[in-house]
């Protein structure tokens, strides 16, 4: 009885021609570049309209080309020195204390068993499941009371809760996924729970914490209806209040209002310039971890 021969071949070339890709894995790649084409013409589309408009003429008799004075008529005539300052302010504060706490809960839902812990997430959760508009009224009158409207911390506490129930998901579903064994041996050379997560987590967790710094911050300087609410004297205007004032009571022409616009903007964009590679690995861990 022989034995059985494997048929191997001995060269590509003796296996036949290579083989292309496929019919159809080509038409996929082309389709999906289609839909890649058409989603950044969508999301860059608007951004240069705006753009054009703010370097655009103000008037028919300012002639054509570029005109970069624009944003230098906007900033002086629209106070957005003054706005960006607050909403810079606000920023700071809400993102400082919705990261720490954030950590903190996100460690202790994420790594701790204690009684109770499942029904006290479910009640953190509550700040994601119910939107703003339903409790902006109520907390008005309870900030009132406490004498915080129009105020900063007026402002940036009914933030700071919607940032922290978001944190705390994101944290707990990143330290629910930590390799355990780091714990264990920091535990074992005698680490405590508080150099555990400063030693051990906190640095495994940059790109997380990145992408929630910058979500809470994108999120705070976008919100309009928290500020509008909040200080209703108008002593405090954020940037985007500013921006609808400044289009009702200063101006009712386009290409100041878009340069005063994309002055708006740019904080936020500079932010995301700096942060992009550790966010968009934040994003990527956070959707496998997911």
């Amino acid at each position: 009885m022989s034995a059985p021969t494997t048929s191997r071949p001995a060269s590509p070339a003796a296996a036949g021609p290579a083989r292309g890709p496929s019919r159809g894995s080509l038409a996929q790649r082309l389709v999906a570049s289609a839909v890649l084409l058409v989603a950044a013409a969508a999301a860059l589309g608007p951004v240069l309209v705006v753009l054009a408009a703010a370097l655009g003429p103000e008037s028919p008799a300012a002639g054509g080309g570029l005109h970069p004075e624009n944003f230098a008529a906007a900033w002086e005539q629209g106070r957005f020195g003054e706005y960006l300052q607050t909403s810079a302010l606000v920023a700071v504060v809400v993102v400082t204390v919705a990261t720490v706490a954030s950590v903190l809960s996100g460690y202790a839902f994420g790594t701790m068993d204690f009684r109770g812990r499942e029904v006290l997430f479910l009640l953190v959760l509550l700040g994601i499941m119910v939107p703003a508009e339903a409790v902006v009224v109520p907390l008005f009158f309870d900030l009132r009371t406490l004498g915080l409207t129009d105020t900063i911390w007026g402002i940036a506490l009914p933030q700071i809760a919607q940032s922290i129930a978001f944190g705390t998901f994101w944290m707990r579903a990143h330290f629910r996924t930590t390799d355990r064994s780091l714990m264990e041996a920091a535990r074992l050379d005698g680490a405590g729970p508080v150099r555990i997560l400063v030693s051990v987590l906190v640095p495994v967790a940059r790109p997380a914490i990145t992408t929630l710094v910058l979500l809470s911050f994108l999120w705070t300087w976008n919100d309009f209806l928290v500020p509008l609410v909040m200080a209703p004297s108008a002593q405090l205007r954020t940037a985007p209040l500013g921006l609808a004032l400044f289009q009702g009571q200063y101006t009712q022409g386009t290409a100041l209002l878009a340069a005063g616009a994309v002055l708006v903007a740019l904080p936020v964009v500079v932010v995301y310039l700096l942060l992009q590679r550790h966010v968009i690995r934040g994003m990527v861990e956070g959707a496998v971890r997911g």
